[in-house]
């Protein structure tokens, strides 16, 4: 996508909008595409992040919001245990109404990370609407039998659909008629932190070398197989698995002296565990979950200077893999001799000036502004499908 500037003109439409967010990630989760993105809004207008619910003891329902930065606002909704499905969604609505006139929200966009938001946000009136399709929702575990017929709907009232990679773009473009792929992108000052001289965390320090890394969600997506046979392969080599672990039980995963789960760490932490692997992983397993995933780590450890190794994810392939700064490996023998030639790579000069050539592109700062600048030209270039009866204006 051509880079635009950003113009004066979003300079103007931003200040006189607001954008509220409706996201199945929570905040303080695993920092990723959302924060990145609506951190960059909120420089800009006012963005109300709305989370999925908490249920509590609270009396009643009630919204909790949090400022997180001058124009940022975390939206928790809080609802009492015994709420069932139905009395969720109706109150939401009405919740969400509430917000609205307590923030005096007259001009916004509504930007959808997931289709099931739908069933409580229907009788919202935003001027534009944006899906930012990140993942195929629809093939994780545990996946809502109704998610893909909300997502039809969700298309047809959306103005605009960003994609979180490249193969989803192939697929979603079939089915609008301004569909933009935004693959996963960097903040490459922060993880080249991790080139310097940075003391290596407690929990980490007395793991010997070989480390072999690996930070994000461990889930469904993992190849806990491939963990697990590298261990035992080569008990010279350790394993590190930093993150939550979610929809999958404690009892499926490897367990070995060398392989270690130190859980949990805040996004400023990561470059300072990443400086001292000696190559980092991507050990997904190949299946409909990963299908279309475009992971973010992929040039956060480019950024930092690692050498990555990784399963043959589509969107990893191309383009990293095609261009030989990622290694990409078939089967678990073969990524294993794949972490060989990658513990060389360091030593490369050409590997470096080839990750750094390719990684000055990229910036979250550049997405947001493309982002921004689509949304934004409505206003001075009106395009037949935002005026249509098939974009959200009314319900």
């Amino acid at each position: 996508m051509k880079d635009m500037s950003y113009t004066s003109l979003a300079k103007k439409r931003c200040l006189n909008t607001d954008l509220i967010c409706l996201s199945h990630l929570r905040w303080d989760f695993v920092f990723q595409r959302p924060q990145h993105l609506m951190t960059r809004y909120a420089k800009h207008r006012r963005v109300y992040f709305v989370e999925e619910p908490v249920f509590d003891e609270c009396s009643s329902p009630y919204l909790e919001v949090s400022p997180r930065q001058r124009q940022l606002f975390i939206v928790t909704p809080h609802f009492p245990v015994e709420f069932d499905r139905d009395e969720v969604l109706s109150t939401l609505e009405e919740l969400l109404h509430g917000l609205i006139q307590d923030y005096t929200i007259q001009n916004y966009t509504l930007w959808y990370y997931t289709p099931m938001a739908l069933l409580f946000s229907r009788g919202l009136n935003p001027d534009y609407v944006i899906y930012d399709c990140m993942d195929e929702l629809s093939a994780f575990k545990n996946a809502p039998a109704q998610l893909l017929t909300l997502e039809k709907e969700l298309f047809h009232k959306a103005d605009w659909i960003f994609t979180g990679g490249q193969s989803l773009y192939e697929v979603k473009k079939r089915f609008h008629p301004r569909v933009y792929p935004f693959p996963s992108s960097i903040d490459y000052d922060h993880f080249a932190r991790a080139r310097g001289e940075v003391s290596d965390p407690a929990d980490q320090r007395q793991i010997p070398r070989v480390r072999l890394g690996f930070y994000g969600v461990i889930d469904e997506r993992a190849d806990l197989g491939l963990i697990e046979t590298i261990a035992r392969q080569r008990s010279d080599w350790h394993v590190i698995l930093l993150g939550p672990i979610a929809k999958i039980s404690d009892g499926d995963l490897p367990r070995s002296k060398n392989i270690h789960y130190l859980g949990k760490k805040e996004y400023r932490e990561l470059p300072q565990y990443l400086a001292h692997w000696d190559v980092a992983i991507l050990p997904f397993a190949m299946n409909e979950s990963t299908r279309f995933i475009s992971p973010t780590k992929t040039p956060e450890y480019l950024a930092g200077g690692k050498p990555v190794v990784s399963t043959p994810v589509k969107d990893v392939v191309s383009p990293y893999g095609d261009k030989n700064l990622v290694h990409i490996a078939d089967n678990p023998i073969d990524f294993i001799d794949k972490i060989e030639l990658a513990l060389k790579d360091t030593q490369n000069p050409d590997w470096r000036s080839r990750v750094d050539g390719f990684l000055k592109d990229l910036s979250w700062d550049k997405t947001w502004q493309n982002m921004a600048n689509i949304e934004y030209q409505a206003d001075a270039f009106q395009t037949p499908y935002a005026n249509s009866s098939s974009a959200v204006r009314t319900t």
